[in-house]
């Protein structure tokens, strides 16, 4: 069973996510730790409960959510895995986030990069790939089907949906990923967010304004 918690991190709040499971490997989504207080929670959980990260995931690569990208680098050696059509998104962060006067250490790149579909691996626990376009332009989810969650990134949100008016997001585009191929999940697959809090496909599909 995968065991699941959330740090929310930086100035525009994004939820990081350590998935652990009783072999103790864990992996880390996201993380978009921003200044040394902020990594040394992620620091004192992972060794409070003496977990060893194996592998490092982006949904996708805006720069709230690969803030701590260098971090988990530099302690742990693990470069980030995400779909290749992110390679741009992440290259571009060092020509506009110092502008909006936030520091940003350079991320690696990924040596492995994830497909459309498949699956991830860590301890005894599989997370399946859900290729989710839209908000930005090669985003990815993360279905556990065995424990019934998904990370979700900035796709799906508590009754809203990811913004589209960044470079390469695409209104038309996510509304068909999340009907396609996030609402064939089960109506009680728990869906954690980039942002805000949890909800549920259910849920979503009867209360979401943006998707009636």
């Amino acid at each position: 069973m995968i065991s699941i918690q959330k740090f929310t991190f930086n100035p525009v709040r994004e939820n990081t996510y350590v998935l652990f499971d009783e072999t103790g490997e864990c992996v880390i989504i996201d993380p978009g730790m921003y200044d040394g207080a902020e990594q040394n929670i992620l620091v004192k959980f992972i060794r409070e409960k003496q977990l060893k990260p194996v592998l490092l995931l982006n949904t996708h690569c805006h720069y709230d959510h690969v803030f701590g990208n260098k971090f988990v680098y530099d302690n742990w050696g693990l470069k980030p895995q995400f779909h290749k059509g992110e390679l741009f998104v992440l290259q571009a962060i060092s020509g506009y986030v110092p502008q909006m006067g936030l520091s940003y250490e350079l991320s690696p790149e990924p040596e492995i990069f994830l497909a459309e579909t498949g699956t991830v691996g860590f301890g005894n626990s599989v997370l399946e790939l859900i290729f989710a376009p839209g908000h930005s332009p090669a985003h990815l989810c993360f279905y556990s089907r065995e424990d019934n969650f998904l990370i979700g990134g900035d796709v799906l949100f508590y009754t809203s949906i990811g913004r589209t008016d960044l470079p390469g997001g695409n209104y038309g585009q996510l509304i068909r990923s999340i009907k396609n191929n996030l609402f064939i999940l089960p109506d009680d697959c728990a869906v954690h967010p980039g942002h805000g809090q949890s909800t549920t496909i259910g849920f979503e599909k009867l209360h979401n304004p943006f998707l009636q």
